[in-house]
């Protein structure tokens, strides 16, 4: 499973909330390839603050997480870290959130539930300076940008309404909503109202099943992640992860 080393080292930073994820993909990345130095960030933030200490080559980040969302997390690396290259790794694997982290400026995609391998593959692809995204969702994301018109409501709505919606389909109370994301709960109601008319819905509780309809609330952090369950972590047991 070991990837040819190169004489050259590969910074990476894995931005995760979940510390018992992070330190599994630090364990399957780290030994993939003697010559991958991995750093960890808790969120975006973080992140931020960890580029500008020191110098990366590649960020590994989740899209769903407290205080700042993946697609402002991608943005903010394009625009102020623009020789880094960005990998999202998500539990999403709806094409919405393919095409939303392409067009913030990640260079790839991949879903957790991915196999190792395919993990490994497009953390090499990226950092070489190419695009990687699994074929099956391609197909899907290539179909939904020639034909955007065919797409969900979800289309109509920010990062920001796509974020609060995905936390109230969750079941996040506002207050808690505006916590993670360090917003007024004046702020996140108004964020809701406009989901609500922009969706042509009249409650919370229509918004919750629009949500779930469309897969929108990200599901519990599984018992396992597939990209873990690897030779390379010889002291799991058999059948444990994250």
């Amino acid at each position: 499973m070991n990837l040819s080393p190169s004489s050259h080292t590969l910074r990476i930073l894995l931005v995760d909330d979940h510390a018992v994820v992070r330190q599994g993909l630090m364990r399957l990345l780290s030994g993939a390839n003697e010559n991958w130095a991995i750093q960890e960030a808790a969120h975006g933030f973080e992140a931020l603050d960890a580029l500008r200490a020191s110098a990366f080559d590649l960020v590994v980040l989740d899209l769903s997480m407290p205080r700042m969302n993946g697609f402002d997390l991608v943005r903010r690396i394009r625009r102020d870290f623009p020789g880094v290259f960005v990998l999202v790794l998500t539990m999403h694997s709806e094409e919405q959130y393919a095409v939303r982290a392409f067009e913030a400026g990640a260079q790839g995609f991949v879903t957790k539930d991915c196999a190792a391998q395919e993990l490994l593959n497009a953390v090499a692809q990226v950092a070489a300076g190419g695009v990687y995204i699994s074929t099956a969702l391609a197909a899907r994301v290539i179909q939904q940008l020639h034909a955007p018109q065919a797409g969900p409501k979800l289309d109509l709505l920010s990062n920001r309404e796509l974020d609060i919606l995905q936390r109230i389909v969750k079941g996040q109370k506002l207050t808690d909503i505006a916590e993670d994301l360090h917003l007024s709960i004046k702020t996140v109601s108004t964020h809701k109202t406009h989901i609500l008319e922009k969706l042509g819905l009249d409650s919370t509780a229509a918004l919750i099943r629009f949500g779930l309809e469309h897969h929108v609330g990200a599901p519990p952090l599984p018992e396992h992640l597939h990209v873990l369950d690897h030779p390379l972590l010889p002291d799991a047991a058999p059948g444990a992860g994250v």
